[in-house]
């Protein structure tokens, strides 16, 4: 089962630069907070990445730890930009007025979020960005800056922004 995602209508959060540990939530697992160290310690928090050795679940564990937002988006079943448009829209649960093209994506991930209030931080994945002649090189690297501009953004804001990717 893939990963929950979250309504992009986020809270505040209070100015601290660092991830804040969930408090509400049970102590998690060791391995959690094992991961979530590790991640601190190798991961930016301002980049965009190849998930590598990383799971969905396991990273969506570490930001519910850390209290800050999850977004998941699987594109397996997309081949062309406009559904892979689609489909980031549909997973993450943009809002209506989301225009599917790569301007309206980042407007989406930056200014429609920081207008709500102070973020508390964002592991973003997403998974099986199609290898396709429908969907070039050019085009994955245009998706993939769209997340590291958000990513610039959001540094610029003291606000972590982990993205991670996987090809299919």
């Amino acid at each position: 089962m893939p990963p929950s995602t979250v309504t992009l209508i986020m809270r505040a959060h209070d100015d601290s630069s660092e991830p804040p540990l969930n408090a509400s939530a049970a102590e998690p697992p060791a391995e959690v907070v094992e991961l979530a160290e590790r991640i601190a310690r190798t991961v930016r928090p301002n980049m965009v990445q190849s998930i590598r050795a990383f799971q969905p679940a396991d990273l969506q564990q570490v930001a519910d730890y850390w209290g800050q937002h999850f977004l998941y988006a699987n594109l397996e079943e997309a081949t062309t930009k406009q559904r892979i448009l689609e489909e980031i829209g549909r997973q993450f649960l943009l809002p209506g007025y989301f225009g599917r093209n790569l301007d309206a994506l980042y407007d989406c991930l930056t200014d429609t979020l920081s207008g709500v209030g102070r973020q508390p931080g964002f592991i973003v994945v997403l998974e099986h960005i199609p290898i396709s002649v429908k969907f070039d090189k050019e085009m994955r690297e245009q998706l993939l800056d769209v997340f590291r501009d958000a990513a610039d953004f959001w540094a610029e804001r003291n606000v972590p922004f982990r993205g991670f990717y996987s090809f299919f």
